[in-house]
């Protein structure tokens, strides 16, 4: 009795320690954890790698597919980009497990390890900001050692009554094909229920390491374990994408897919690796090379995946398509986590929004200028739902986990929330005007609706580059007529020249709206006009101009700009 709760002692420790030092050095890290993230993943493999080096420094690859799905879903990463970072995760996850082989299991720490405990706690509880952070990482990292002890001593114990022969054989003299993949199968299935019970993998490896370190389970049957504790860190993603945003369902699809593929490859070397693997425990011990196992296990998975990424991904995205609205794709909750990630989320819902706005108003002008009412017709159903999505943007940042803690992004946060209050003027101001004021055919009349559909057509390139995904195919913006003579193409020099002639054309109908109204209220004394027509034609007009200043200013700022 005492020897089972010794190891159920032993295993609480450890989960408890990883938990307050993962958050230690989560908080430690700051927002350089997404700022590295965001930044290193230009490629699947600086992104693997990055994932792997991020992991092994904040023990937590949960963190990291948290903090990767936030960024993926507000757009800072694309799919592929945030699956490299997974993929890394799961090598630098590993790194666990040598803590525990060349550590944990050989010396007891628990004369250190309760000082530390101490002073942690009292750094955590009376420090402030990094500091106490740092005092959680101290006293988490004490606890981690003080249950790998505590376990190590259970499974001493354990060690008495259970013996290598108690478990399935794998391998061996006399040991028939048949018996030996029954054997890995059942072991690969206690692992995985490990896992799943404990919710950790790395709770589970210490475990077994601990095990073999004690003599309780062999070499081989201990790589057998590992094999099912790696499948089981899925049952965790699995659960967690009930319920989620797509994003956080693609990604522990591919998550779990990972694993099983990399569990396939491991299972389908066994019969060549044990050998090997038996061969070198005359040279190393095999706690050593059980971590060695575990790591080796998930660099092949990645190094067989990673070349194959873009059709994996693929693969994934048709598996589970995108249900939610294109305005509204990028408010995933997940994103909520991560400030950056929110403010960055309803920047793009900001810039989609006004792009349907934008481009319903250009349509309900070119109709206009083909000799068909100036109505938006089915404008109306798209600002509609533009000016929902705008609300949904407005709820969504209210619920962000926290203010930015930098300057940079503060001032980034303050021009969002500048453009999501004009855009939401501009949405009003178009719901409560759907046939744009009477536009008639005179020139004056029909300069101003051309300089107001100018504005309009900048504002849809600038809205679509801004609002479009790094993965999304940008064609559609690539082209985008701003006049008779001018085609660009949607890169930051379009993006400059868009809101250069923006500005342009809404500065040319702000001046053309005295001119029109002094000329169109004169003509009524001379009798060319009624006053009914003429006050209709200037109060066109004043829309016209009033869309054009609303959609310049929300703009500016969604670019940043003053």
């Amino acid at each position: 009795m005492s020897t089972t709760i010794a190891i159920l002692g032993g295993v609480g420790l450890f989960l408890l320690g990883m938990s307050v030092m993962t958050s230690g050095l989560k908080a430690l890290a700051g927002t350089q954890l997404r700022t590295t993230l965001s930044r290193a993943a230009a490629t699947p493999l600086s992104g693997a790698f990055w994932g792997a080096f991020v992991t092994l420094i904040v023990q937590s690859s949960s963190a990291t597919t948290m903090t990767t799905i936030g960024l993926v879903s507000a757009g800072l990463l694309t799919f592929t980009q945030g699956l490299g970072l997974v993929f890394g995760a799961n090598v630098g996850t590993t790194g666990t497990g040598w803590l525990i082989a060349l550590i944990g299991v050989r010396v007891s720490l628990t004369s250190a390890a309760l000082p530390m405990i101490f002073v942690g706690a009292l750094v955590m509880l009376l420090g402030r900001g990094r500091l106490s952070a740092a005092g959680a990482s101290l006293a988490g990292f004490a606890l981690v050692l003080f249950g790998l002890t505590t376990l190590q001593q259970g499974m001493g114990g354990m060690a008495e009554q259970l013996h290598p022969e108690n478990f399935p054989t794998v391998s061996g003299p006399g040991v028939s094909f048949a018996s030996s993949v029954m054997g890995v199968l059942a072991l690969v299935a206690l692992g995985l229920v490990m896992t799943a019970v404990m919710q950790s993998s790395t709770a589970a490896i210490a475990v077994t390491l601990s095990a073999h370190f004690a003599g309780a389970i062999g070499l081989d049957q201990s790589c057998a374990l590992i094999i099912g504790q790696n499948i089981g860190t899925a049952t965790s993603s699995a659960l967690a994408a009930i319920g989620a945003s797509s994003t956080a369902k693609r990604l522990a699809l591919a998550y779990i897919l990972f694993k099983l593929i990399a569990a396939l490859i491991a299972l389908a070397l066994f019969p060549f690796t044990i050998p090997l693997v038996n061969r070198l425990s005359a040279s190393f011990d095999g706690v050593t090379l059980l971590a060695a196992y575990h790591t080796a296990y998930n660099v092949i998975g990645v190094a067989v995946l990673l070349p194959l990424i873009d059709r994996f991904t693929h693969f994934v995205t048709r598996l589970l398509p995108e249900r939610r609205s294109h305005l509204t794709q990028c408010l995933d909750p997940a994103a909520l986590m991560t400030p950056l990630a929110a403010e960055e989320a309803v920047r793009r819902t900001v810039a989609r929004a006004l792009g349907a706005i934008c481009g319903s108003v250009g349509e309900a002008l070119a109709a206009k200028g083909h000799g068909t009412p100036a109505r938006a017709g089915k404008a109306s159903a798209s600002v509609a739902d533009a000016s929902a999505a705008l609300g949904q943007a407005r709820e969504f940042i209210s619920e962000s986990s926290g203010p930015p803690e930098s300057d940079e992004e503060q001032d980034r946060l303050t021009s969002t929330l500048h453009a999501l209050d004009e855009a939401s003027r501009l949405a009003d101001f178009t719901g409560e005007n759907p046939a744009f004021g009477a536009v008639a055919s005179a020139p004056e009349d029909a300069r101003a609706a051309q300089l107001c559909a100018q504005v309009m057509r900048s504002a849809v390139l600038i809205a679509d580059e801004v609002g479009a995904l790094p993965s999304t195919s940008r064609e559609a913006a690539s082209a985008v007529v701003l006049d008779q003579e001018t085609e660009v193409t949607a890169d930051g020099a379009s993006i400059e020249h868009a809101m250069l002639r923006l500005e342009q054309s809404a500065e040319a109908l702000r001046e053309l709206q005295p001119a029109h109204r002094k000329a169109t209220l004169g003509s009524v004394a001379g009798g060319a006009t009624s006053a009914d027509e003429a006050m209709a034609r200037v109060d066109a007009v004043r829309r016209l101009e009033a869309l054009a200043r609303y959609t310049g200013l929300a703009m500016a700022h969604l670019l940043g700009r003053q």
